[in-house]
C-alpha cells in the first residue's frame, strides 16, 4: 500500500505543486522525521518506518474521501475548523506525534500540501535507506520473473535498492527505457541492460504469436 500512496503523492508533487511548495514541503518533512528521531532515539528506525506508514494511511484516507480532501485544501475554511474535522476523524487511532505534526501544519495553513509533504517525507526516508525510485517504460507488461531480473541488474547501476514503478507505452515496441531521477537509460544503448531488453523482445514476440494463434483458431 505504502509504495502506491508514495507514487500517487509523487504525481501530486510533480503535476500540482510549484517549486516553492515543494521546498516548503521538504522543510515540514525534515521536521517530522527529526521529531520522530528525537522521541524514539532507542528504536529510531522502527519508529520512523511506523511514522511514515501512519502518514501514508492518512493520505490514503484523503484520496478516498474527496470531500474531506477538498475541505483541507479550501481557503474558505479556517485552520481551526479543518483541524477540528481531522481530530474528529482520526484522533482516536492516531499517534500523539502525528496529531501534533498535523496541528503545526494546520496552524501554518499548509494542509493543502499534505500529499506533497508526504512525498518529500518518503523521499528523504528512501535516501537514508538507499532506496532509489525507478520508472520503467516498456511496450508490454513485465512479468514477475523478468521484473526480478531487471531489479537485480538495476541494483548495480543505481547503487541502492531500486523501487520500481512500471509504465506501459505501446509506442515503445520492443523497447525498454529506465528513468532514475533525471537520468534516462535506454536499453538499446546500455550494455548492462542488453540481456533484459532481449528478454523483453522475446516476451513481446511470444505474445504476438499467441494472439495470432488465437485469431487463427477463431
Amino acid at each position: 500500500m505504502e509504495n502506491n500512496i508514495a507514487q500517487d503523492a509523487q504525481f501530486a508533487a510533480e503535476y500540482h505543486a510549484d517549486v516553492d511548495a515543494g521546498k516548503i514541503a521538504e522543510i515540514y518533512a525534515e521536521a517530522y522525521l527529526n521529531a520522530v528521531k528525537v522521541e524514539n532515539s532507542l528504536n529510531e528506525t522502527a519508529a520512523i518506518d511506523s511514522a511514515v506508514e501512519e502518514f501514508a494511511s492518512f493520505i490514503e484516507v484523503l484520496q478516498k474521501q474527496k470531500n474531506f480532501d477538498a475541505i483541507l485544501k479550501s481557503a474558505m475554511i479556517s485552520s481551526s475548523e479543518k483541524m477540528a474535522l481531522i481530530e474528529k476523524a482520526i484522533s482516536k487511532n492516531a499517534s500523539k506525534m502525528f496529531m501534533n505534526f498535523l496541528r503545526i501544519v494546520a496552524k501554518r495553513n499548509r494542509l493543502d500540501i499534505l500529499a506533497i509533504i508526504f512525498f518529500r517525507t518518503r523521499e528523504l526516508l528512501d535516501k537514508q535507506h538507499k532506496r532509489i525510485p525507478v520508472v520503467i517504460t516498456t511496450a508490454t507488461r513485465i512479468d514477475a520473473e523478468l521484473l526480478v531480473t531487471l531489479s537485480d541488474k538495476l541494483r548495480g547501476i543505481v547503487g541502492g535498492e531500486p523501487i520500481i514503478r512500471t509504465v506501459i507505452d505501446q509506442g515503445a515496441i520492443g523497447g525498454l527505457v529506465v528513468r532514475v531521477g533525471d537520468t534516462v537509460y535506454d536499453a538499446s544503448l546500455s550494455t548492462q541492460l542488453k540481456n533484459v531488453r532481449k528478454q523483453m523482445i522475446e516476451q513481446s514476440a511470444k505474445e504476438i504469436q499467441n494472439r495470432r494463434e488465437k485469431f487463427q483458431d477463431n
